[in-house]
Order: structure tokens, then sequence, then C-alpha cells
């Protein structure tokens, strides 16, 4: 590090650098950095005393980078950036004045959005961030409050309470449903036009393995539209494209308010279920319990 600041001679001056570079201009410089001008063309005038090479070329009114100049501020910019990241994760990590829940942009739109106007009622202080991601991210590297995950509710490091069992069972349109031909019986639906739900990260159920759990016996997955999101899943069921898994506590409303159509009676029961969890590690802000508590009792 000495010998970085030998070469540049001090952090001051490679900020005036940096900011001369990028206005292209010393007078637009002084006045971001609230100095006189004379002070930039100083400080320039320093780093490339020391450097041994001009970093601008001086015309009137204006100034630009030289060969050199430009390297430097390739790199400098690169890490002036990285800075100002690294500088708002870590005052992210410091505010408490909200509460994060990741969660599957499904379970965002289907569970929380019809009863955020509840929560607001109950707990008008709550600044509650929904953060939506297609990972399990790391609770405790970023400062996440809350989270939905998808197990058996055993999670190193974390703590969680369930907020229903997994209990799959087909959806369509109710137009779709309606119109299907021959579907008296659970191994007709093979025959139908399929969703399948095909996660980049996150591990779910197929069709095979719910037609496994009823003994129906196929040789390969039934073809038919592929998606890799349960919203857009359950927007092309809506749409009439096919039949999709229905994760009971996400469909069940829009079934019974006729969005859906639905076979409940052949639902599936996996063992599994969706739990909202937190860390361990660090304790929950009071807000965040208040949350934590709010959506248990919605379950």
């Amino acid at each position: 590090m000495q010998e970085l600041w030998k070469l540049l001679t001090s952090p001051r001056h490679l900020m005036v650098f940096e900011s001369a570079a990028r206005l292209g201009s010393f007078t637009l410089a002084a006045h971001e950095l609230n100095v006189q001008q004379p002070a930039v063309s100083a400080a320039i005038k320093q780093m490339e005393t020391t450097l041994g090479v001009a970093l601008f070329n001086r015309q009137h009114r204006k100034v630009s980078l030289t060969v050199a100049g430009l390297r430097l501020f390739s790199d400098t910019e690169r890490v002036f950036d990285q800075l100002l990241v690294s500088a708002q994760a870590v005052k992210q990590r410091t505010n408490t004045d909200y509460v994060t829940l990741n969660a599957s942009s499904a379970f965002n739109f289907y569970w929380m959005m019809p009863r955020l106007a509840q929560l607001r009622e109950n707990h008008p202080g709550i600044d509650l961030r929904l953060q939506t991601s297609d990972r399990e991210p790391d609770i405790d590297a970023e400062n996440i409050s809350l989270a939905v995950r998808h197990g058996n509710g055993n999670w190193v490091g974390c703590e969680s309470v369930l907020i229903a069992e997994e209990e799959i069972y087909p959806v369509t349109s109710p137009l779709a449903l309606a119109s299907a031909i021959n579907l008296k019986t659970l191994p007709s639906l093979v025959h139908q036009r399929l969703i399948h739900l095909e996660e980049p990260i996150r591990e779910r159920p197929t069709w095979q393995q719910w037609f496994k759990h009823f003994d129906v016996k196929i040789e390969t997955a039934p073809g038919g539209l592929r998606l890799n999101d349960y919203a857009l899943v359950l927007q092309a069921a809506i749409a009439g494209q096919g039949f999709a898994f229905g994760w009971r506590h996400l469909t069940d409303p829009l079934v019974a308010n006729g969005t859906l159509g639905a076979k409940s009676e052949w639902a599936w029961k996996t063992g599994l279920g969706f739990y909202l969890v937190w860390s361990k590690n660090r304790p929950l802000s009071g807000d965040a319990v208040l949350t934590r508590d709010w959506i248990s009792s919605q379950c």
C-alpha cells in the first residue's frame, strides 16, 4: 500500500483524478469535489510528476485523457465501482428498519400479495420488502430477515415454521377442464397436454413422480409445455394451455373464485412442506418478529 501511494501521492489525488477523467473537465471536477479549480490542477500535476507521464491533454476550456490516463482511469473506475457496491452492501447490513422476505415469484404473487393489505392494516409501521429469487440464498450472508423454503423443515443454522404441507393436484382453466375428453380416470391424464415446471436450481416434483405415486406407469415424461418459473406455469394453466401442478396453498383460492379448474380429488401429499425460515445466528428485529408471527397466523 505504501508503494501505491508513493506512485499516486495520496488517496485524495486519486479521487480528484477519477472525477476529472470522468467529467472531462478540471472545473467540473472542482465543483463536484467542492474545491477550487487550481487545487484540482495541482493534484493532477503532482500525480503526473510522480508517475513521470502526462495523464491529460490540456486544451482550451477542456481536457482529454492521454493513453496513459485512459489506462489508469479504466482501472480506477472499476475499483471505485466495486468500492461503491461494497459500501452499499455494508450499509444495508446495518439497516434494520425494514423486513426482507425472500421467496419464489409465485409465492410472493399468489400468497403474499393478496394478504398485504391485511398485514398493513394490522401492522402499518412495518416496511416489508418482497424479494424473489430462483435459488435458496444464504440468509446470513445476504442479510435476509425471512425466507420461504421447500423441504422437511430442517436447515443448518435456521429456525423454521410450517406454512403449508406440500399437496399437489392437477389444475387448468375451467373451460379446458370442461372440454377435456375422456378425463374420467386418473391415468387418462397422461394423454392430456401437460405443463412442466423445470426450475434451473430448485428441485421440484415432476409429472413422472406424480403418476408413479398413483401407480400409473409411464415410460417417458409426457410431452407438453416446459417453463422455468411457477408463476408462468400458473398463467399458462389459467390461459388453458394444459394441465399444471396446483400446489394447494397457492391454488385453492384460484379454484374457489373460478380462475382455475381442478381435479383436487387427485391430490398427492409428498410428505414435504413449505416453511418460513430465519437465522439462528442473529436475532430478528421487532418488525421481523411481528411479520413472522403474522405469516404464521395466516397458516
